[in-house]
């Protein structure tokens, strides 16, 4: 295989600069869910929040994508691919502008408010653009595209912690936190660029490529026959990444309390020196990782993330897309055991595998579940973004059972939802009585 196979279409054009003029989405997006996952904690401490209350924030991320997913896939149906991201551009830059006011207003809903709305134009995007880059291409390499492209998304997931520690826990000199003061400026620079990108998806070419109908499904009849619902392997698709956007979530969530809480003491020495911001003396008075040392680490876990995406998706140009998925799940099952026992570092070092495992999962169950669909395939893509819904209510028993007990303990929750993610990728091919096209 070669890049022109990769980028280009069976009439023999090239889409490489369509293709990455579209991955950009990939790390804004990245970007923007980055910082929500170190936010959890700021109000935990601004306003004195439980883990299970502060999962609001997760709660109303998600809910804009549910809400959003199926209008976007009509919409997209009917704008086009080009119409349909510019209309989600829009909405981001929206909602990053809200957080202006909502900083001045200063509670909570206000904040959520601005979540919401920025993950609605996100659904856009994330509708739009993931079966898009399974159409830019060679259709057996559809699954690589969307892995390749997911991979901007894990490099937009690095920075984001890294905004959000900047931002979020930053302090004076008199040590007294600003992040309430703050919080409202990474969301104003998002809401610049997407602007931007707005405009120079207006000027540029947009195709808009058909996907290939294994199912004859565009074919005239009945239209019952042909629902995309009688269909198991994209069913059971909806179904895996309801459980597994839950289990990101959750470990992306609450990964902040973990570092701080269940990593064992560290030395006096690693306070020192430039990194001394990173720690503080826990209530139990020993040395341990500081709010801020915990989201700039949730960068590494980022990094792991990332290199996850880019060797899987060169994994998935040899290897059937569904068993290295299958195989992926189960070693997040084994790896979240880990941490469920209380191992000590083996538990930390298996937190920061379970990123690695899990980065090619979201782009693969979507390839999967939207094989061979056809012209359905955007209201098929409708609903699997519907699914991310999970990391709405999932992390909420996930923080319940912390708040009862602790974190470690709460990583049952994930480890039951990868379990099924296994389960879909290993029997794929039967589900959807076709080849795998990730080979």
């Amino acid at each position: 295989m070669n890049n022109k196979s990769l980028f280009k279409t069976s009439d023999g054009k090239s889409h490489t600069f369509t293709f990455f003029l579209v991955a950009s989405l990939f790390l804004m997006w990245g970007f923007c869910n980055g910082m929500i996952d170190v936010m959890d904690k700021h109000f935990q401490q601004e306003l004195h929040l439980n883990l299970s209350q502060s999962a609001w924030v997760q709660f109303a991320h998600y809910l804009g994508y549910f809400l959003m997913a199926l209008p976007a896939g009509w919409l997209a149906t009917k704008l086009g691919y080009k119409g349909g991201i510019i209309t989600g551009l829009l909405m981001v830059a929206v909602g990053g502008l809200w957080f202006i006011p909502a900083t001045h207003i200063a509670s909570f809903w206000a904040f959520l408010v601005g979540v919401c709305f920025i993950a609605a134009g996100l659904t856009f995007l994330e509708t739009i653009a993931n079966p898009y880059t399974t159409v830019l291409g060679d259709p057996q390499y559809g699954p690589t595209r969307i892995n390749l492209a997911q991979s901007f998304n894990g490099i937009g997931w690095v920075f984001g912690p890294i905004a959000g520690a900047m931002f979020f826990y930053s302090k004076d000199a008199s040590g007294q936190s600003t992040g309430a003061q703050t919080l409202w400026i990474p969301y104003a620079g998002v809401a610049i660029v997407v602007i931007i990108l707005a405009v120079i998806f207006y000027f540029v070419n947009v195709p808009d490529i058909k996907m290939k109908d294994d199912y004859k499904l565009d074919e005239a009849g009945d239209k019952t026959t042909h629902s995309i619902w009688k269909h198991p392997h994209f069913v059971m698709a909806v179904v895996a990444q309801f459980l597994y956007v839950a289990a990101q979530s959750g470990i992306f969530s609450f990964f902040i309390n973990y570092m701080t809480s269940q990593v064992p003491a560290v030395p006096e020495t690693w306070g020192q020196g430039i990194l001394h911001s990173w720690f503080e003396i826990s209530k139990s008075g020993v040395l341990a990782l500081s709010d801020k040392g915990a989201a700039n680490l949730a960068s590494l876990g980022f990094i792991f993330f990332l290199a996850g995406r880019f060797s899987g998706a060169a994994l998935l140009k040899k290897y059937q897309a569904h068993t290295v998925l299958g195989i992926y799940g189960l070693v997040n099952v084994i790896l979240c055991f880990l941490v469920f026992s209380k191992l000590g570092w083996i538990s930390v070092g298996a937190v920061f595998l379970s990123y690695f495992f899990m980065s090619i999962m979201f782009p693969t169950i979507f390839a999967l579940g939207i094989f061979g669909l056809g012209v359905r395939a955007k209201r098929a893509s409708s609903y699997i973004v519907m699914a991310i819904m999970g990391g709405a209510i999932l992390p909420k028993l996930m923080g319940y059972i912390a708040d009862k007990t602790d974190i470690s303990r709460g990583f049952i929750v994930p480890l039951v939802c990868f379990a099924f993610v296994a389960y879909y990728g290993f029997n794929w091919s039967k589900l959807s009585r076709l080849q795998s096209n990730g080979s």
